[in-house]
């Protein structure tokens, strides 16, 4: 409850005070004032220009209520935007995991052909053994062919998983570097206000 009431406060002081110029007293020596001037007992020159002066003093009022409702305003649509890129921030983040979970599957597949080559490798040393039979060395010239295939394949599964892997660690630096520049708006912010309440306290 304590943090709803101070900010409930401040809310209060902003829409009052305006940016911080001394509104909250302005309205009071406008109310004391138009107490006053009802009971005046002076001349109609000197109502006048009592009158005049509050209307001086309500404008001034009026017109920094406009700023605060455009500084508000504008707040409003900053805060749309963040949440509009913390939502991309987080498409990103699912579109990395299904990336990494792509790059496993990769990877395995690459371990199988270095099975599979390994199995070759084998096999032909077994055909090297009979040189004689002519359709051993076609089967053999195949499978060189067919393994040569499976290294190329291999060489740009690397390439793909090592792209994925620099991709996703640009990702990571730069959602780190939103969230630092987000930290650091939120605390100049915080400092703009701590900054404005004691000046218009002062007048």
């Amino acid at each position: 409850m304590g943090a709803v009431t101070d900010d409930e406060v401040i809310r209060k002081r902003l829409l009052i005070d305006g940016d911080g110029a001394g509104d909250d007293r302005r309205i009071n020596v406008l109310l004391k004032s138009v107490t006053k001037w009802c009971n005046s007992t002076g001349t109609p020159e000197e109502g006048f220009t009592q009158y005049q002066r509050m209307m001086g003093t309500l404008s001034q009022c009026e017109f920094s209520m406009g700023k605060t409702l455009m500084v508000y305003d504008m707040n409003l649509r900053e805060m749309e935007n963040y949440e509009k890129i913390y939502t991309n921030i987080e498409q990103s983040i699912t579109s990395a995991h299904e990336k990494i979970a792509e790059c496993k599957k990769e990877i395995q597949r690459a371990k199988r052909i270095r099975k599979n080559r390994q199995e070759y490798d084998a096999l032909a040393k077994v055909i090297q053994q009979h040189p004689d039979r002519h359709e051993t060395l076609k089967q053999l010239e195949a499978l060189d062919k067919e393994l040569q295939l499976l290294s190329r394949t291999k060489e740009n599964v690397d390439a793909k998983l090592e792209l994925r892997k620099k991709q996703f660690h640009v990702l990571l630096s730069t959602i780190q570097e939103l969230q630092q520049t987000l930290e650091n708006d939120e605390k100049s912010d915080n400092d703009d206000i701590n900054q404005e309440s004691p000046a218009g306290n002062g007048e």
